[in-house]
This record gives C-alpha cells, sequence and structure tokens, in this order.
C-alpha cells in the first residue's frame, strides 16, 4: 500500500506540474493559443422604419455625397458663417440621399427614388438595394410618387440602357413639372449648364411613358387614400410634397425645401443654385418652416446630415433646429 501511495504521489506531481506549464506558457503568449478577431468593415443595411398610425413608413438609403459650399447664395455674413463653420468640421456639408416606402396594408408607394446611376458619380445609387434588405422587391412597388424632376430624386426608376428598375409601378408628377422637364422647346432655350437636367429627365421618363405608366396631375385630385398634394413652389415649377395621415399622425415628404440642413435651417433665407425661382423658394420656407415646428410634424427629408433623415422642427432663435428620431431596432406597436 505505501509503494502505491508513493506513486500516486508521483504521479500527482507530475500531472500538477505539466498543469503549470501549460498555464504558464499560455499566459506567456496568448496570441499563439487565440487569434485576433479580424475587423468588420460592412455596416448594416440602409433601411430604418417606423409607424405613422397604421402606415409603415421606411426609409432608403440612397448614398451620402457633399453639398458643395458654392452652391448656397446667401448675405456675405451668412456665407461667412458658412466657410467658418465649414473650416472647424469639415463634414458640415455631407448630405444623405434617401428615397422613402409607405406600406398602407393595401399599396406600397415609394416617395422619390434615389439617384441611380444618373447622379452623383457613383456615390449615390443604393436605394434598390436599400429597398431588397428591408424586405421589399422592385416589382411589389404599386407607385411612385415623385417631388421633382431632378436627376437625385428619379434616377432611380430607370436604368442608362432605359429599363424600368419598378416594371409594375405608376409613376405620378406634377403636370407643370412634367410639362418643363420634358418640354424638348424649353430644353432647347435652357442654359448650357441646365441641358444636362432636361436630357436626363426625359431619358428617365421615357420608358414609362411608353409603357403608359406616367401619370401627371394639376391640381388636388386624390391619388392615393390617406395623402394630399401640398404645392411647394420654388425649387422647380412644380415641386410638390405628399402628406400622408393614419389615425391622427401625419407625416410629410417635403421634397427639396432644404438642401443644406445644417445651414438652411438656421438661415431659411439661404437659398441654392438649383432653385430655379429663388425668391419663391425662400418664401416657401418661411411660410413652412414656422408652421411645421408650431404643429410638431413629422418630416420626412430626402437631403439631410442624419439617418434616418426623419424628425421634427423646434424654433431656435431666429432659426430652427432639427430634432431627430431616436434610432430603435424595436419595431412600436402602439
Amino acid at each position: 500500500m505505501k509503494l502505491q501511495g508513493n506513486l500516486l504521489k508521483r504521479n500527482s506531481m507530475r500531472l500538477a506540474a505539466a498543469l503549470v506549464a501549460a498555464l504558464t506558457s499560455f499566459v506567456a503568449s496568448p496570441n499563439t493559443a487565440l487569434a485576433a478577431a479580424p475587423q468588420h468593415h460592412d455596416q448594416q443595411p440602409g433601411f430604418y422604419r417606423l409607424k405613422v398610425g397604421d402606415l409603415e413608413v421606411t426609409a432608403l438609403y440612397d448614398g451620402t455625397g457633399v453639398f458643395d459650399p458654392h452652391w448656397l447664395n446667401g448675405t456675405k455674413t451668412a456665407m461667412d458663417g458658412v466657410a467658418q463653420a465649414l473650416h472647424e468640421d469639415p463634414h458640415m456639408l455631407d448630405v444623405i440621399d434617401t428615397g422613402f416606402l409607405v406600406n398602407t396594408g393595401k399599396q406600397l408607394i415609394l416617395v422619390d427614388a434615389g439617384a441611380g446611376t444618373w447622379w452623383g458619380g457613383g456615390a449615390l445609387g443604393r436605394l434598390a438595394g436599400s429597398l431588397r434588405s428591408a424586405g421589399y422587391t422592385p416589382e411589389e412597388v404599386d407607385i411612385v410618387l415623385v417631388t421633382h424632376l431632378h436627376s437625385d430624386h428619379v434616377g432611380g426608376l430607370t436604368t442608362q440602357d432605359g429599363k424600368r428598375v419598378f416594371p409594375n409601378a405608376d409613376v405620378y408628377v406634377a403636370k407643370a413639372e412634367s410639362d418643363f422637364w420634358l418640354s424638348p422647346d424649353i430644353a432647347a432655350k435652357a442654359p448650357k449648364d441646365a441641358q444636362p437636367f432636361f436630357q436626363s429627365a426625359q431619358a428617365i421618363a421615357a420608358p414609362y411613358i411608353k409603357a403608359g405608366k406616367w401619370h401627371t396631375f394639376s391640381g388636388s385630385e386624390p391619388i392615393v387614400d390617406g395623402m394630399q398634394l401640398v404645392p411647394l413652389p420654388g425649387h422647380t415649377p412644380g415641386h410638390t410634397g405628399y402628406e400622408f395621415s393614419s389615425k391622427g399622425q401625419t407625416i410629410l415628404f417635403w421634397g427639396d425645401i432644404v438642401h443644406a440642413q445644417r445651414v438652411q435651417l438656421q438661415h431659411p433665407e439661404v437659398t441654392a443654385i438649383f432653385d430655379i425661382d429663388q425668391t419663391a423658394a425662400a418664401a416657401t420656407r418661411r411660410q413652412l418652416l414656422p408652421k411645421l415646428a408650431s404643429e410638431d410634424v413629422l418630416i420626412a427629408v430626402p437631403h439631410s446630415s442624419f439617418f434616418p433623415p426623419l424628425g421634427h422642427l423646434r424654433k431656435e432663435g431666429s432659426g430652427y433646429s432639427w430634432a431627430p428620431v431616436v434610432f430603435t431596432d424595436q419595431w412600436n406597436e402602439k
């Protein structure tokens, strides 16, 4: 029995020594036992959805660009302020381009379609991919409501070789807007710098016109139940917003009321060179912003410094501040 006891003691000591040696080796060089985790450079899919009454509203990321400060028009004091702010924050004029999907339970409605390959030099054009990430397909879209015919809002409708991205959708746009941009006579008289806007609008609209899917409106005729047309003159001849209401809640898709959010909310008098009638565009903004701030309307913004580009206006001094929707990963059923 004594021999067995000595043998067990020696074996136990050898086991203990082996364990100590193994632990010492692990502590001394842990990387040999556990490889470093690789970095991941992909981001989450570009969509965010929320409820407005019974409506499901989904913001669809199209890409991020930079708004050139030379595209803004304002007083010398205001523009000097922009230059100083840009020096302090070089990303102040970074702008997210977005379209919006409204699921009414009966119809799937897209408000603006992003740039596709018609604008942005490759920085934009992700809307169709964001749509798929959100669980839908372009073939499921029933209606596209267009705020205006600048290519960063309608380029996503059509491929460069003339195919409809949303083959089953009917497209609606203000008659004044369609008549202006699709007119060969007006295009021929337009300045050279404006020619690409006419050319892209005509090419983008063509396959929908050919298919009988291009429709215009000139008044307040109903297109979708629970939706009102909101004329927003100045930016383009038929610039139109769309206001949806459900169960006492309202959301306004306001098109290009604001291009550079962090400038024009504080200085509503500042306009953009893309505004065809800059006086009217500034007047529309001065009339609309206080109304939206006082009524606390939810706003969907196609050009924003934030994603999701959904929020409310708050009066702040002589201008306004933006109160963005707080991100949540929970679908709110209330």
